[in-house]
């Protein structure tokens, strides 16, 4: 396959007089044999090719990041197929519109034509628009090819996504994106003026997005320089493109996943790499504190004591700084935590006991720990048989705490790691005690 926006040699020619097209549209593709990328959906053995070589294209989901040829190749599918392709968008479509939308394909389908309709954003309608799509897909009316940057396993209801396959689409690499640079040079019938340096900073700005891309090659295009321009004149004259994160969206809960398991797995460089992606996207610093002392509660526990101290006061520290001094405080609390022994036990031992709770919720405590302040519990044997630690052997008197006729449970079983490793001997050695006065 050639390229993204590849076309043939006459592609970017306007007809005189003709009104002037963004570089990115008149680039685009006329077959999806010239899409380059996607290859994972495109090939002769991948989804899309084996449908079409079957003749049973099936209603999809693209989902992947902008600029990597959602639209187009949704496009194409209709060229492909001979449907009418019809496009719409979630953010400007309401139940008027899309009821039109269906009557019309109703009509086409009665003279013998399909329709592909394609949804640009389809994750922005909600469950009852998305439900009114269904007899439309089930009976023929229409093939629904719907395009989301978010994750559809959450934005998209279940009654949808079983009628439809989602295909991954993955952003351009940088091979791609430089063979995308040499068509728009074709078309444009120039070389950009940009040392090698220059250019691959120039792939890099783009972050993966085939149409941010070439609306950079069409700014540069216009430049008019002498020579060639090196990364440093390139990055005063453009803006890196602006990293894809959604605060609220698929890509949030992928980044603080992936800081958590950095930190879980004692990686100091990647976590401190998580968190400067969560804070260049723009993520509220009070947000990953609260995170980073969930971890420190959840993965490092009693093996370290501190790491819960030091989270809370990276998190004051934030709070007198703020931004961006106080995020320092941050970076040293996620080090420390990447590098402090690890373990869950008490985080198990909590999960354990609130089961154990949920299925005995209704038993009493036993009577003899119970206070007894008035006469009348005294008489009903609160208190009665209550041994006071402190005046026992060793301090310790071995009594059951559990309600009577429940089996001890045992919840906490502390690892062999950092100050858990004493917590266990103490805990072995109560243990025992318990045993022998038994």
């Amino acid at each position: 396959m050639a390229d993204l926006f590849d076309t043939s040699s006459d592609t970017g020619k306007e007809t005189q007089g003709s009104a002037p097209r963004p570089l990115a549209d008149l680039l685009r593709p006329k077959s999806l044999g010239e899409v380059i990328g996607q290859e994972q959906v495109l090939g002769p053995d991948a989804p899309l090719g084996v449908m079409l070589a079957n003749g049973s294209l099936g209603s999809l989901v693209f989902w992947g990041p902008p600029g990597v040829g959602k639209t187009t190749i949704a496009r194409l599918l209709a060229d492909e197929t001979d449907l009418h392709f019809i496009q719409i968008s979630a953010i400007f479509t309401g139940v008027p519109e899309l009821r039109k939308v269906f009557d019309e394909a109703r009509l086409r389908r009665t003279n013998g034509r399909g329709t592909l309709l394609f949804v640009d954003e389809i994750h922005r309608f909600n469950k009852a628009q998305q439900d009114s799509f269904l007899p439309h897909m089930e009976d023929g009316t229409i093939l629904l090819v719907g395009a989301t940057t978010e994750n559809p396993s959450f934005e998209l209801n279940a009654a949808l996504l079983s009628r439809s396959q989602v295909l991954v689409l993955e952003r351009l690499s940088p091979a791609d994106l430089e063979r995308l640079v040499q068509r728009a040079e074709k078309a444009l019938d120039k070389a950009l003026p940009l040392t090698g340096e220059a250019r691959e900073a120039l792939l890099d700005m783009a972050d993966g997005d085939g149409r941010a891309l070439l609306n950079l090659v069409e700014q540069i295009a216009a430049w008019k320089v002498d020579g060639k321009l090196d990364p440093t004149a390139l990055s005063t004259r453009l803006m890196k493109r602006a990293t894809v994160y959604d605060k609220s969206g698929d890509e949030h809960f992928n980044l603080i996943s992936a800081l958590h398991k950095s930190v879980r797995g004692s990686d100091p460089d990647a976590a401190l790499y998580w968190l400067a992606r969560m804070l260049k996207g723009g993520e509220d610093p009070r947000y990953l504190a609260r995170r980073i002392t969930r971890m420190a509660i959840e993965d490092i526990g009693l093996a370290d004591p501190q790491a819960q101290a030091h989270c809370l006061q990276a998190w004051q520290t934030f709070e007198r700084l703020g931004s961006p001094e106080g995020e320092l405080a941050l970076a040293q609390a996620v080090i420390y935590l990447a590098l402090a022994p690890k373990s869950n036990a008490a985080y198990a031992a909590y999960k354990a006991a609130m089961r154990e709770a949920g299925k005995t919720g209704s038993l009493r405590p036993p009577k003899h720990i119970l206070n007894a302040p008035t006469k009348l519990m005294k008489e009903q044997g609160y208190g009665d048989g209550y041994a006071y630690d402190h005046d026992a052997e060793a301090g310790f008197s071995g009594q059951n705490y559990f309600p009577d006729g429940m089996d001890r449970l045992q919840a906490y079983f502390p690892v062999e790691r950092g100050f858990e490793r004493e917590l266990k001997k103490r805990l072995d050695w109560f243990t025992k005690q318990r045993l022998k006065r038994d």
